[in-house]
């Protein structure tokens, strides 16, 4: 029954949304409400559970999405974004920029966190998009195939580092079969499926478009791209020196503290008011203006952010994840196939990667140990089942359908199908590495 009421309760979520035109964030918490009885939480906790899934998914992400949106907004009002569309466009023409963007996305996805990355790099397709007059959905999501599939099949990214220690995997390996796998994995679901989704109608969230400057009010090239890039080459840095030097315990506490994705996105945006606010000649207070105003035009995308964490809370309260987990791994299913159906069927039912990922990693390890499976292929097969079919219960699925302003219908059939297509090609890949390795 435990899928059963899975599926009843996002049904139910769907029906409010959609047909009753309910806002998200309430409905969420109403179907958290409805999961949580249904599925057998003491009536008690059913509050504190809905409060702490809020807290946890906004600790994480609350800071990252205000000062990205803030970062961003100075990437384009200070034309920016403009000067990195226009070089980059210049460099590859309009035929490849989906390939540029793509690559792009992959390099900035090995050290940064998806949310992180797509924050980041949300401004830079809406300038593409918006100069060029080119489909948004078109344009961005072989980048943010990219960013998803390094999130969930490459360390350093939680879910794929945690496994490879709990597997005794080897990191280098894992890295280089994860590259393998990765790249067709990107293509196949960026640039190759979204031939078919130029006809996508999406309007992308305005606060990161702004009017284009003349050429000479534009700041220069480097500034741009450094001001951009500056997060990933910051947490690139501090981790490169604590990995490589040895440090006193004061350093190394100091680079934990720097290499903290909220830290370096507070760091960057006030780099980001010198670099292009002073440098430009930009007012400080028609810069905060702008700040306001981001941070107002995602308000909505942080409630429904919120509201799923809410609903994730009660799916791994109610012990749903290891339900499911434990009923299959009786399946007569060969064993790195079984972790990906595993954490698959976790990913759809309870939305996190990372949750479908850690929880599959603890049920199939004593089947790793017993049948000899690769453990560095087993990590990848993990990994690509974590990032199935992401929907409704996804944070992820809104940050998408919200930035880019579409349909739940029209998100499923670009975001969720790009997402299944990068599961099941990692998938075939691990099957056919296993065959040869």
């Amino acid at each position: 029954m435990t899928l059963v009421y899975i599926a009843l309760s996002i049904f139910l979520l769907i029906l409010l949304i959609n047909t009753f035109k309910v806002h998200p964030f309430p409905a969420f918490l109403l179907v958290s409400i409805f999961a949580a009885a249904t599925l057998g939480l003491s009536i008690d906790k059913i509050a504190t559970t809905l409060e702490k899934g809020i807290g946890d998914i906004l600790s994480s992400l609350l800071i990252l999405i205000t000062f990205g949106a803030m970062f961003g907004k100075i990437i384009a009002v200070s034309g920016a974004a403009q000067k990195i569309a226009a070089v980059m466009m210049s460099w590859v023409g309009q035929k490849k920029i989906q390939w540029a963007m793509m690559i792009v996305g992959f390099i900035i996805g090995i050290p940064l966190f998806y949310g992180v990355g797509f924050v980041l790099m949300v401004p830079l397709i809406f300038s593409v998009v918006y100069k060029y007059k080119l489909p948004a959905v078109f344009i961005g999501l072989p980048m943010l195939a990219a960013l998803s599939v390094t999130h969930g099949f490459l360390p350093p990214h939680p879910s794929p580092s945690a496994l490879v220690i709990q597997f005794n995997a080897n990191m280098g390996l894992t890295l280089v079969y994860g590259f393998a796998l990765a790249i067709p994995a990107i293509i196949i679901a960026g640039p190759f499926f979204a031939q078919f989704l130029k006809k996508i109608p999406s309007q992308p969230l305005q606060t990161f478009i702004s009017e284009d400057l003349p050429d000479d009010q534009l700041p220069g090239t480097f500034n741009s791209f450094f001001t951009a890039l500056l997060p990933v080459i910051l947490l690139i840095a501090t981790t490169f020196i604590q990995h490589v030097f040895t440090l006193s315990p004061t350093v190394q506490q100091l680079l934990i503290f720097l290499s903290s994705p909220s830290v370096v996105l507070m760091i960057v945006f006030f780099y980001s008011l010198f670099s292009l606010g002073v440098v430009q000649k930009l007012k400080m207070d028609d810069l905060m203006n702008h700040c306001t105003q981001a941070v107002k035009d995602v308000a909505t995308i942080i409630l429904i952010i919120a509201g799923s964490g809410a609903l994730k809370e009660v799916f791994t309260q109610t012990g749903v994840s290891e339900e499911i987990a434990t009923s299959l791994r009786a399946l007569p299913v060969p064993p790195l196939a079984l972790g990906w159906l595993i954490a698959a069927i976790i990913r759809i039912c309870v939305g996190s990667a990372t949750v479908a990922g850690l929880t599959t990693g603890s049920m199939i390890l004593p089947l790793i140990q017993s049948t000899g499976t690769d453990p560095n292929l087993m990590v990848l097969a993990v990994g690509a089942g974590s990032l199935a079919f992401s929907h409704v219960n996804d944070s992820g699925f809104w940050m998408f359908k919200e930035y880019f302003n579409l349909t739940i219908k029209d998100t499923v059939l670009t975001w969720s199908v790009m997402e299944s297509i990068v599961a099941i090609v990692g998938l075939i890949g691990v099957l056919l590495l296993n065959l040869v390795v």
